[in-house]
């Protein structure tokens, strides 16, 4: 289970030795490491909350490197994927890459490159983590808006002054500033720009 927030490099690889190598080399750069000798072993015990990357060989006994990658795009979660190939396998690898895969590296590699690659993984996951965070936590705040909360807030956005928008719910331009200084407490915005980029970023429909 995902224990904080310190990310997690996950090797899976059926190669002993190679596992082993990319974990002294990982930990000696400060990373956190996991080892799994397959693809079915990392599965059972894969925590999708748990942030960090996949370091994968493509060609593994049982379930192979690609469809571990297809299973996990099939689950949702979008973990930053790096192949480890053989000079046989590039045209695999590249396959992999328009399915998602951050990078390939091939065997042999330089360790610097690696290490590289594996920063720039785990760069992108937090990244990805924090604009889902970011979504869930607007999901959050406009799930708390009122249905005529949301009218007044879609011709807010569509560009409406409070008084045509009293004309068109045919309520008083009062209840429109109530209800504007309402959407604007619950969704945290502070102007009327960053609420208009909120419902963008939250998909909210605007009005024409």
């Amino acid at each position: 289970m995902n224990d904080g927030a310190e990310p997690l490099v996950s090797v899976v690889d059926d190669d002993e030795a190679l596992r082993d190598s990319l974990r002294w080399l990982l930990e000696s750069a400060g990373h956190k490491v996991a080892g799994y000798a397959s693809a079915e072993q990392f599965l059972a015990a894969y925590d999708p909350a748990q942030a960090g990357c996949l370091v994968l060989d493509i060609r593994m006994p049982g379930m192979s490197g690609l469809e571990l990658q297809d299973e996990l795009v099939r689950r949702g979660h979008p973990i930053p994927v790096i192949f480890i190939t053989g000079h046989g396998d590039v045209p695999t690898a590249v396959s992999a890459l328009k399915k998602g895969a951050i990078e390939f590296i091939e065997k042999p590699f330089h360790d610097q490159s690696f290490l590289a690659l594996i920063d720039n993984a785990l760069a992108y996951d937090a990244e990805v983590r924090v604009e889902a965070a970011k979504k869930v936590s607007l999901a959050v705040r406009f799930s708390k808006l009122t249905s005529r909360e949301r009218e007044v807030m879609e011709r807010i956005i569509a560009g409406r002054r409070n008084k045509e928008i009293a004309d068109e719910l045919e309520v008083s331009i009062k209840t429109v500033e109530a209800h504007r200084a309402k959407i604007m407490e619950k969704t945290g915005a502070g102007s009327l720009a960053e609420l208009v980029q909120f419902a963008s970023d939250h998909g909210a429909q605007r009005r024409g």
